[in-house]
């Protein structure tokens, strides 16, 4: 715990509140940092102070409480006078009482929100030219330092990067991308870290203590949990609650003054509606609004639960630090609900909850959100929706009939799928010939039906991906046909008397079919340049020269040796040649 003053319970003397009242005044109270406090010490304690440094992260985790805490550092002289920079400072020096009542005259704070220019910039240059007054070093604290322009910024960079021995800059921001990468290279830079939720816990446990207030484990889980890792904002919290409770703290308190529904609720809420049950979710959602949970932070609470039950269905032991009965709800959902759906749900979740926050009525898009999440929240997957059209409606094969939800009529989305007239797409017809396996039978397939062009540009503008029976995936080169994946699915549909997908991918992929064969080529050729009875005969017959590799038996096709740079007119292509598998 961290306490600075006590407080005084005099009437005359103003309230200070728990941000300010308990803020770290040494390494040994800053909270959540041991990283950054374990390189301070060590750099203070060996002499090897930088001049510059730039303290990052999130608002509330102690960025310019921690420039402070090194300003006492460096400057803090102890009790007798006589003492160096310390990793402990004393606080009971003239250096340490005036800097940690903000009133030392050569720390200066300067908040660069609100001091944006180059003559502000200008003013501080002028006044780093000279020395301390009373303290040992010089020290400028320049707050939210990516708000300073520009020019401010270029201004800055000669004196940064060589000040005075006697000058040292302190700087903090929340938005580290917006300070210049001159000025990055010029500072030691640390970033500190969300600070965790039970480290959260555990100190907002002790401050309540000392502050005499009855505060349940429960209440101080859910104050954390808000907090989201600052500690600044979880004692505001912490301030209100108290003020709120009149000195006792319960969790139904905190949830009042938060908009928080109760976690239970909110599980019960997730598995009706994963469960498929519109009704009963729709009367849930409506009592948790009635009691005043917020709809914005209910769907967020459904994110988040979202997140953990993936978590555990992909790393069970992510469990262990969740309460028993919390662990044992979640794992049994983890363990009834399919990765699709649980990702098909945050996504829904995600865009029901942007709707929401743009929405008039917040606690009617949230309805309409989870109703249409109930509604495919058993939806099968693609691929398991085709092999339910493909059986004629039943289960795919192999595969255990989906759970039929409650509440939506006696039946979920995949019951209602598989009841679905498939006539039409039961019929198909028998294939007409084998599918292609290859990207090269493919090809092949497209050489014996007299498809010139098609041909062409597959060997010589498309990458292959990924290729199987039903399926393929290329990248095209900017030469390749615009319809060339509508021509493919369409023409081996007819062929093949099945439905194939040609998509098109980002992916790298394989070279072309026809950059494979130069590279073979270029292979035979090296291993025939180095056979010992052609360096005979060429040695033998001077001037001789090595004019085309083949290997026995190959045959030449289109695939095989045909490469142009403009496909032949449709008359002159052959007729009935192949190429053999193994040739790719």
């Amino acid at each position: 715990m961290a306490q600075a003053t006590t407080g005084s319970e005099d009437p005359a003397v103003p309230y200070r509140v728990l941000a300010r009242k308990y803020r770290p005044v040494d390494f040994t109270t800053l909270v959540g940092q041991e990283a950054m406090v374990r390189t301070l010490r060590n750099a203070i304690a060996t002499g090897r102070i930088a001049h510059a440094f730039m303290l990052t992260g999130v608002r509330g985790v102690g960025k310019t409480t921690t420039a402070r805490i090194i300003a006492r550092a460096l400057n803090c002289v102890g009790p007798d006078g006589t003492g160096g920079p310390t990793v402990d400072p004393c606080g009971v020096c003239d250096n340490c009482k005036a800097i940690t009542e903000d009133r030392h005259v050569d720390v200066i704070e300067m908040d660069a929100a609100s001091r944006t220019g180059i003559d502000d910039v200008r003013e501080l240059i002028e006044g780093v030219r000279y020395r301390p007054v009373s303290a040992r070093y010089k020290v400028y604290i320049i707050d939210e330092v990516h708000m300073l322009s520009e020019k401010a910024f270029n201004a800055l960079l000669k004196t940064l990067e060589e000040p005075p021995p006697h000058v040292k800059f302190l700087f903090a921001t929340t938005e580290i991308r917006k300070v210049p990468v001159t000025v990055l290279s010029r500072c030691q830079r640390f970033d500190l870290k969300r600070v965790p939720h039970e480290t959260l816990t555990e100190h907002f446990g002790k401050i309540a203590q000392a502050e005499k207030v009855e505060i349940s484990p429960e209440a101080l889980t859910l104050l954390a949990r808000a907090a989201d890792g600052s500690v600044r904002d979880g004692l505001s919290m912490l301030d209100q609650a108290i003020a709120h409770g009149g000195g006792v703290v319960d969790a139904a308190q905190v949830r009042d003054m938060l908009g928080l529904a109760d976690r239970s609720r909110v599980l019960e809420l997730f598995e009706k509606t994963m469960r498929g049950d519109a009704p009963a979710m729709i009367a849930s959602l409506g009592e948790m609004h009635d009691s005043g949970a917020d709809p914005v932070v209910v769907l967020q609470d459904l994110l988040e639960l979202t997140h953990w039950v993936t978590r555990l269905k992909v790393a069970p032991e992510a469990a262990a630090s969740t309460a028993d009965s919390d662990r044992a709800q979640g794992l049994a959902m983890a363990g009834k609900l399919s990765m699709a759906s649980l990702t098909r749900a945050w996504t829904l979740l995600l865009k029901g909850l942007q709707e929401t926050l743009a929405a008039p009525s917040p606690l009617r898009a949230a309805e309409m959100a989870l109703i249409r999440l109930c509604y495919v929240a058993d939806l099968p997957s693609p691929g398991d929706a085709i092999k339910v059209l493909q059986n004629g409606g039943g289960a795919p094969a192999g595969a255990s009939a989906p759970a039929m939800p409650r509440g939506n009529g006696g039946g979920g989305a995949a019951a209602r799928l598989a009841t679905q007239p498939v006539t039409a797409v039961a019929a198909q017809p028998a294939p007409a010939m084998p599918a292609p396996r290859t990207f090269a039978e493919v090809v092949a397939l497209f050489e014996s039906r007299r498809e010139p062009r098609m041909v062409h540009s597959l060997m010589h503008h498309v990458h292959e991906v990924r290729c199987e029976p039903g399926l393929i995936e290329f990248r095209p080169e900017p030469k390749a046909p615009t319809d060339l994946a509508p021509r493919l699915s369409e023409l081996l549909g007819q062929w093949t008397g099945r439905r194939w997908i040609a998509s098109v991918s980002n992916a790298e992929g394989k070279p072309t079919l026809v950059q494979q064969k130069a590279a073979k080529a270029d292979d035979l050729r090296s291993s025939a340049e180095n056979n010992e009875l052609v360096m005979a005969i060429l040695k033998t017959f001077p001037g001789a020269k090595l004019e085309a590799v083949k290997r026995k038996g190959e045959q030449t096709s289109m695939l095989g040796e045909f490469i142009a740079e403009e496909p032949p007119p449709a008359e002159d292509y052959p007729a009935d040649d192949d190429i053999p598998e193994s040739e790719f």
